[in-house]
């Protein structure tokens, strides 16, 4: 599945608690060891959404800020610009794009969809890392973060289902199969998911 020649592009999706920021790292270390020549464009939507609400200075920042704090899900028309602008401003089409925290519903993957065709990115690949919802709470539960309490893991875990899941079906149900979409069970051990992920890709 990995073309040598060519920029790849992968996206990673599933639930909240499922580890994908930390297969994110690994797949961009395993890329920087192995395509030592090609530089990475790494998206991270939720960084991008921190950095942008530190600017109090801001009306649309405040306001961003106030749904952040309250555990609730960011506008399509924000997250969407956000991620757009990191595009605009700084991609470069030699290198692969690893994604993470995008997209979270179906619009924004429709959105995504027509970036990436702008740039002319071959066979995108979807990383969907299997977890069952009862997995991700105890995840989510176990890292006592302010942002873990039961009504917020709850509220995570519900957009997957009522949002996340019609973006993967996009994926996987696009009529020019341009997509590919690899499935891996999420509940093993770090390593057994990084290598699964690696074998999956065909390196």
């Amino acid at each position: 599945m990995l073309n040598n020649s060519s920029p790849q592009t992968f996206i990673f999706i599933g639930r909240s608690g499922c580890g994908k920021g930390t297969q994110v790292e690994l797949l961009e270390k395993w890329l920087k060891e192995n395509d030592s020549k090609r530089n990475i464009f790494k998206l991270e939507t939720g960084a991008l959404l921190r950095n942008f609400i530190k600017d109090d200075t801001n009306h649309s920042s405040r306001l961003a800020s106030t749904i952040y704090n309250a555990g609730g899900l960011m506008p399509e028309f924000l997250t969407t610009w956000v991620w757009s602008c990191e595009f605009v401003k700084n991609f470069d089409d030699s290198q692969h794009i690893i994604i993470d925290g995008t997209p979270r519903r179906l619009n924004e993957a429709k959105i995504l969809d027509s970036a990436l065709k702008f740039y002319g990115r071959a066979k995108p690949i979807i990383i969907l890392l299997n977890v069952s919802r009862e997995w991700a709470e105890e995840k989510l539960k176990s890292r006592h973060r302010m942002d873990d309490s039961s009504s917020d893991v709850k509220r995570r875990l519900d957009w997957f289902e009522t949002d996340v899941v019609k973006a993967i079906e996009f994926y996987r149900n696009g009529e020019d199969f341009y997509y590919s979409v690899i499935e891996i069970d999420g509940e093993k051990t770090v390593e057994e998911v990084h290598s699964e992920i690696v074998s999956k890709l065909g390196a």
